[in-house]
């Protein structure tokens, strides 16, 4: 689906025609031109050559929990994965991607394993939700839609800034799938200058960072980029985010065995994260190759000395670790 071709082709039709077309594809979820009949013949036929809606997948089930995950094929032949999350409150979460690959080669992430090959475009973020919606349409088991999105796949979302944000106000719009900003989340590994753009925008999407270390030494390690931007510059740039905002801020804390889950670690973290805005997020590590995750006993005890510091914590239970869909195990394949 590519949506700019869609409004090139429609260019010359009445105006009424974009409304037609777009109900067609996000309301009556269409995935061939030939299914919508108010559309003259000629005009479908012209669409289903240059601007065809079939979505290439191959969707895998979790056993032990409530993911889908989905291999999407794009028309370049590129692979990307997408996952769903099926929340007990009815709640249907889409963890999007952003890039094919990605160039920040985490040591932690699979995804980072691969490399970067090219941005998305709008319409692929988009049409990773439209699969989805799809999904839930189709199968009837549990949501009927999309409620929430995450920018937490494939790839760093701030690197492709302009179309992650064209892609959040598609999503947004009443006339696609009119999910709430509140209802939108994007995770970042902390690049100053894009969270300073970021914070000058309107919609009131929620901000992740991902921090994964509690001092700027283990973080270059874990995490190349901290050299180009070191984490006190990211701290102060996220105090400049709230300041803007008035928004809270997600800090996400993979939990990795011998290598960030100490007593210490905790203690040095929770100096750190000293704004009543803050919260840390735990996230119990999902196994790549290089580490494993932390203990459940090593994780209550660092949870409880953030909570005694006054720090507000919540743990992210993983959803799909068994279909390799969990938080650092996309790969693409």
């Amino acid at each position: 689906m590519n949506l700019k071709n869609i409004k090139i082709i429609l260019a010359d039709e009445p105006k009424f025609r974009i409304k037609q077309v777009f109900k067609a594809i996000f309301g009556d979820l269409i995935s061939n031109w030939n299914d919508n009949t108010t559309l003259p013949l000629p005009l479908r036929k012209v669409l289903n050559t240059k601007c065809p809606l079939e979505i290439k997948s191959e969707i895998f089930n979790s056993e032990n929990s409530r993911a889908v995950k989905a291999l999407i094929t794009l028309q370049d032949n590129a692979n990307i994965e997408t996952v769903l999350m099926k929340h007990k409150d009815g709640r249907a979460t889409v963890c999007v991607s952003s890039q094919v690959g990605c160039p920040l080669g985490c040591d932690f992430c699979a995804t980072g394993k691969i490399g970067y090959k090219r941005n998305l475009e709008a319409s692929e973020i988009v049409g990773q939700v439209l699969f989805w919606q799809r999904y839930l349409r189709k199968s009837g088991n549990g949501p009927d839609k999309v409620t929430n999105i995450v920018y937490m796949g494939m790839g760093e979302p701030f690197l492709n800034y302009d179309n992650v944000m064209e892609s959040i106000r598609l999503i947004n719009d009443k006339d696609i799938f009119n999910i709430g900003a509140r209802h939108i989340s994007i995770s970042t590994s902390g690049l100053i200058n894009e969270i300073n753009k970021f914070a000058k925008e309107k919609m009131q999407i929620n901000l992740a960072v991902s921090l994964n270390a509690s001092n700027s030494k283990l973080r270059s390690e874990l995490m190349p980029i901290n050299d180009k931007y070191p984490l006190k510059k990211l701290m102060l740039a996220v105090e400049n985010y709230i300041n803007n905002s008035s928004r809270r801020v997600m800090f996400e804390y993979l939990m990795i065995d011998g290598v960030n889950d100490s007593e210490y670690h905790a203690k040095e973290l929770s100096k750190l994260i000293n704004n009543p805005l803050y919260v840390v997020n735990i996230i119990r590590y999902n196994p790549t190759e290089k580490y494993q995750p932390s203990s459940p006993r090593a994780i209550e005890k660092f949870k409880h000395i953030l909570q005694r510091a006054g720090i507000k914590v919540t743990q992210r239970y993983s959803f799909g670790a068994d279909i390799n869909a969990a938080c650092g195990q996309l790969a693409g394949n």
